[in-house]
């Protein structure tokens, strides 16, 4: 390369030799580039000029197709939506899910029971829907005018059918059992046991089945048991009789709860009206302070059994069982009847009263006496 040095011309002989040089090497190299190019063919040029259509028919195409299948996709839908959201039965009837059952099977029994017309839509909606796979097994009451879609949630939610049996105050065990027993839906468990198996079944201390069961509505589902019932049952009075038992008046002559739950089967058995249970509980506390026979008629019927059909005679009165009071002193060993919560609680607090007897006046209510002989005239009074 030359170089260019103080005192020298701005370009020598050397340099300039050199640039000329170069000149014609570049002259040369483009003559030969353009002598050997080829030319570029027409249909390659064209072929250019027209990519830019082909493409925008291209995506057009798409676009429509895409945009038909959209539309065929939406209606489709919207035809399903209307089929599973249209009902076809007009009667309320049961329907029986049973363990296990997937959307197929209960698309199936759906048609075949006339809760659907078509089995395809009731699956499709129960993929779509996420509710296949996630059936609850029971018994489902559907509705007149239930469609397939709200059954499919109703299933999905496990929203079984609730049967319901009431046990009332003043039942005795062997009432409870023959109203377990008429329910066709319940299980029957215990009816098959002995006493001895279901004391045992229910661990229930002291050892005695009459009036451990709480009297309410119990509700069961397909499947479940009687002593189901009788466990929820005999646990809701437990729970009831020491709520009341911590509420028990002070210097309760009483000494523990089943000792309540004996006087409040006898108080259930006697009053006819609620608003006199604290009264007769106060006679019964009158008459056990001073050690006086409680002689109560109730007492004296259950004593004599179940098949005893009444009414109840003077001779009666004379037969002496563990259960008669007028033969015997003191609580009978055990409850005569299931005791309500008004009974509980009137049984551990007791009214304030002078009165020693009471007789039924044949309206629900009863007359209270302090004397034998005010009684008396009362029983003539009302009894004859």
């Amino acid at each position: 390369m030359c170089q260019v040095k103080r005192g020298m011309p701005l370009l020598g002989s050397r340099c300039l030799t050199r640039l000329a040089s170069v000149e014609r090497t570049v002259l040369w190299c483009s003559l030969s580039y353009k002598a050997h190019r080829r030319p570029v063919p027409d249909t390659v040029t064209s072929q250019a000029h027209k990519s830019p259509g082909v493409t925008w028919y291209l995506r057009a195409f798409v676009t429509l197709v895409t945009a038909i299948g959209i539309s065929v996709l939406g209606v489709c839908l919207i035809l399903l939506y209307q089929t599973v959201r249209t009902p076809v039965s007009q009667v309320e009837r049961l329907l029986v899910v049973t363990p296990g059952m997937g959307a197929t099977e209960l698309a199936e029994r759906l048609v075949s029971q006339n809760f659907a017309g078509s089995e395809w839509p009731i699956v499709a909606w129960a993929v779509l829907s996420g509710t296949a796979g996630s059936f609850k097994s029971g018994e489902y009451l559907i509705p007149i005018n239930t469609s397939p879609a709200q059954i499919l949630g109703k299933v999905s939610r496990g929203d079984v059918h609730q049967r319901r049996v009431t046990l009332i105050e003043g039942l005795r065990f062997s009432q409870v059992r023959e109203r377990l027993a008429r329910k066709k839906k319940l299980e029957p468990d215990a009816a098959l046991m002995s006493e001895e198996r279901l004391l045992n079944t229910l661990s229930l201390e002291p050892a005695s089945l009459e009036g451990r069961f709480f009297p309410s509505t119990y509700f069961f589902t397909l499947g479940d048991t009687d002593t189901s019932i009788l466990k929820r049952a005999a646990q809701k009075m437990n729970e009831e009789l020491l709520q009341a038992w911590e509420q028990r008046a002070p210097g309760l002559l009483l000494e523990e709860p089943y000792e309540a739950l004996i006087l409040a089967s006898i108080i259930q058995k006697e009053a006819m009206l609620t608003s006199e249970m604290p009264r007769i509980s106060g006679v019964f506390h009158n008459r056990l302070k001073i050690k006086m026979r409680l002689q109560t008629d109730p007492t004296v019927i259950f004593g004599l059994g179940p098949d005893f059909k009444g009414p109840l005679k003077r001779s009666d009165l004379k037969k002496d069982t563990a259960y008669n009071t007028y033969t015997r002193g003191g609580l009978p060993p055990g409850p005569i009847a299931l005791p309500g919560r008004a009974a509980l609680l009137a049984a551990v607090n007791p009214m304030a009263t002078e009165a020693f007897y009471f007789v039924a006046r044949g309206d629900g209510s009863h007359h209270f006496s302090k004397t034998l002989a005010e009684h008396n005239r009362a029983v003539r009074k009302y009894r004859n």
